[in-house]
């Protein structure tokens, strides 16, 4: 169903994200049941290269989850992509089954997708939406927010939700180190519904003004994680166009940098101090020489791809072990040969002192937060931290990782066409 034409898109969502925290709050965890059989309301979902050791047995693949919680749907199915990029016997193919199939049972279905690269991937968004009970629509995001939509999360039935590094693209599911979330918890799924429906209505051409009050925040809510407590609270981007100001991320992650007492871990696609229009974007940059000019060891792992010029310099500029370490992650290529915007880190997360994470969609750069929609989730609690170390601590150490040489003079990898 439409939003009416009456209430304005900003209208919808502060009055979406008002309801959801008028909602009484949830009990105590500590008061549920802890039987073994209740489900966690977080769960760490990741995909990794074929061909490399980097699968983690205890944590859930993508391929398997997405078409497990599709087909679960019984009413609604809402899902916000970057693009969609289907292969013909690829692991994206039984995810498209799984969301036709849902609307062949009769759930309701709207896909949501970037326009800029739905004119360059058409061919499965054109399947999706000549199939009955399923809705396509394009966000041409450039002409509203500035940037693209760079979300990834679907919402189904409005009781659970799924948001990631991962784009809705076959290589994503096979040939890229992704990292994702399987959320059950109301609030953060009814925040995620709420941005979708105003990103909805935007896409229908609506024109709404930027969100300049809100609701007072939102979380941290509670949350079962690994048969314990931990907390959490969604962010969002970008500014001006969010649920309420405090759920923007940008000043969040700069926040949480700065008060880390031991450590900083992040790993990012691409990570860049200047914008790409040539202006300064120095707030993380900055964030995290100061952490590390007050004795916190920070590290950041970047993929490969930022050894081309405009994007190299900045993390030359920032390596300066052994306070401040920078590695750039290479993967090798599949025995199948090349494969285009393939083979590559692409995960985008934080853990500060083992204690805080942050797992989201957005990389490092300046129009990610200031032109561009993004989701994430800020978790408070070691639980959750220790399986983001670790999964960290598997790529730091790997052979695929390698410090950045401040020195050297890099060129880059073949990414869209073999070079």
């Amino acid at each position: 169903m439409l939003p009416s034409s009456s209430m304005r898109p900003s209208s919808l969502l502060v009055l979406s994200l008002a309801l959801a925290c008028a909602t009484p709050a949830p009990r105590p965890l500590a008061a549920e049941s802890t039987s073994a059989t209740a489900e966690p309301d977080l769960v760490l979902v990741e995909s990794s290269p074929v061909e490399t050791p980097m699968d983690h047995p205890d944590i859930p693949d993508a391929w398997r989850v997405w078409p497990e919680m599709i087909g679960s749907a019984t009413r609604t199915l809402d899902i916000e992509q970057f693009y969609v990029s289907n292969t013909p016997g690829g692991r994206l193919e039984p995810v498209i089954q799984a969301i036709e199939a849902a609307a062949d049972r009769g759930v309701r279905v709207r896909l949501l997708a970037e326009e800029k690269f739905a004119r360059q991937y058409p061919e499965t968004l054109e399947r999706l939406a000549a199939r009955r009970g399923i809705t396509v629509r394009r966000m041409d995001t450039a002409k509203s927010m500035g940037g693209v939509q760079h979300a990834k999360y679907f919402v189904v039935d409005g009781r659970e939700a799924y948001f990631g590094s991962q784009n809705f693209d076959w290589r994503s599911l096979e040939h890229i180190q992704e990292l994702g979330l399987r959320v059950r918890v109301p609030e953060v799924v009814r925040a995620l519904g709420a941005v979708f429906e105003y990103d909805w209505a935007l896409a229908a051409g609506a024109t709404p003004a930027p969100v300049t009050s809100g609701t007072g925040g939102l979380g941290p809510f509670p949350a079962r994680f690994d048969g314990e407590t931990v907390r959490v609270s969604p962010a969002f981007s970008p500014q001006g166009f969010l649920p309420d100001p405090a759920t923007w991320d940008l000043q969040r992650m700069v926040g949480l940098i700065d008060s880390a007492k031991r450590s900083v871990r992040v790993q990012l696609l691409t990570y860049r101090a200047k914008a790409r229009d040539g202006g300064e974007f120095r707030e993380l940059d900055k964030a995290l020489r100061r952490a590390s000019a007050r004795g916190v060891k920070v590290e950041l792992l970047v993929a490969d791809w930022s050894k081309r010029s405009g994007t190299i310099e900045g993390l030359q500029a920032l390596h300066a072990p052994p306070g401040l370490t920078v590695k750039m992650a290479t993967i090798p290529r599949a025995s199948s040969g090349f494969i285009p915007f393939a083979r590559v880190v692409h995960a985008k997360y934080m853990v500060v002192d083992g204690e805080t994470s942050w797992v989201g969609t957005s990389n490092w750069e300046r129009d990610y937060f200031t032109q561009t929609r993004n989701v994430g989730l800020f978790i408070e609690g070691p639980a959750f931290a220790r399986q983001l170390e670790r999964f960290f601590s598997d790529t730091w150490t790997s052979p695929y990782s390698a410090e950045v040489d401040p020195k050297a003079t890099y060129t880059p990898p073949a990414i869209s066409s073999e070079q």
